[in-house]
């Protein structure tokens, strides 16, 4: 079984995205003529511009988030401009295949600035968890799951936020920086057999600050799809809540580096109750414009900003 396990990794990968884009090509194909009558007048292009200032910031926000978690709650002496640099120079590798590459380094990026092996790795791992928290909690600010799929779908969303804040106290996350160090000593042979770094409070900032992020990005999403078409302000939580499940499915789903498809064929299957297909499809269309735009200009102006300090 374990054989095969590593042989189906890659043909799971491919059916996850095989699927999206059927999903996606079927909407286009049923609303052709709706996504092509869309278009962009002067204030719709300064809005994607205010979408894509609003999305940087939030991916600034995530990294000065990650250096106050190394910081103050694992109390590494590491420099916060440093793993801000470091965090937007690796959030493009995410789109690699695999989907992991932008940890590993971060992971690098952190032992480099001095924080420990453990201390980096832990807290990489506690991002996303971070993430999910927070996009379950922006989730509940309207019960889109109730919509779309029952009060089954929002009892597994409350479920999975109980889950993941359980996952991030310091009784969950403690046991595995022992596991990590004594794996590290065991690599080193070395016959010391304290641990370096514990983490001492519930991750209470780290948590905000991931809130944070999510608003940050949902504000992007939600601009940007006022550069399309204006809403109610009543339907501010509706898009907000479809938005962030939307992403944390993008987050979590395997095989779809960045969440590229399953994040826009979640948001207009959970959306699409409210709004019509041809215009989700055009507002996700540009928001991923939008964000890896954001992210590419982020890993670009850090590596500008990292050279000019050198």
């Amino acid at each position: 079984m374990k054989s095969i396990l590593p042989r189906l990794k890659p043909l799971i990968r491919w059916v996850i995205l095989g699927a999206s884009v059927f999903f996606l090509v079927g909407i286009l194909r049923q609303n052709w003529r709706n996504v092509t009558s869309l278009h962009l007048d002067g204030a719709g292009w300064a809005c994607l511009a205010i979408a894509l200032g609003i999305t940087l910031s939030a991916h600034i926000c995530a990294g000065w988030v990650w250096s106050q978690t190394l910081r103050r709650d694992f109390q590494q002496l590491v420099d916060s401009g440093q793993i801000i640099q470091a965090y937007l120079q690796t959030n493009i590798a995410k789109y690699l295949p695999g989907n992991i590459w932008h940890y590993y380094g971060r992971i690098n990026a952190a032992t480099a600035a001095g924080a420990s092996l453990e201390a980096a790795t832990v807290t990489v791992l506690l991002e996303p968890l971070l993430m999910a928290a927070a996009a379950l909690l922006v989730g509940l600010s309207a019960n889109q799951t109730v919509i779309a799929y029952g009060t089954v779908g929002l009892w597994l969303q409350w479920l999975g936020l109980v889950s993941v804040l359980l996952a991030i106290h310091p009784r969950a996350i403690n046991p595995v920086i022992a596991y990590l160090s004594r794996l590290k000593q065991k690599t080193a042979r070395s016959s010391e057999n304290t641990l370096s770094v514990r983490l001492l409070h519930y991750p209470v900032l780290p948590l905000l600050g991931g809130l944070g992020f999510l608003l940050l990005r949902g504000g992007g999403f939600l601009i940007t799809f006022w550069a399309i078409a204006p809403f109610n302000i009543g339907q501010v939580p509706l898009l907000l809540s479809g938005f962030s499940l939307s992403w944390l499915i993008g987050l979590l789903v395997p095989g779809a580096p960045g969440g590229i498809g399953v994040f826009e064929a979640t948001a207009i299957a959970l959306l699409s109750h409210d709004f019509q297909a041809g215009l989700l499809l055009g507002v996700v269309a540009l928001y991923r414009l939008v964000s890896v735009t954001s992210e590419a200009m982020g890993a670009g102006l850090a590596w500008l900003d990292e050279q000019m300090n050198h």
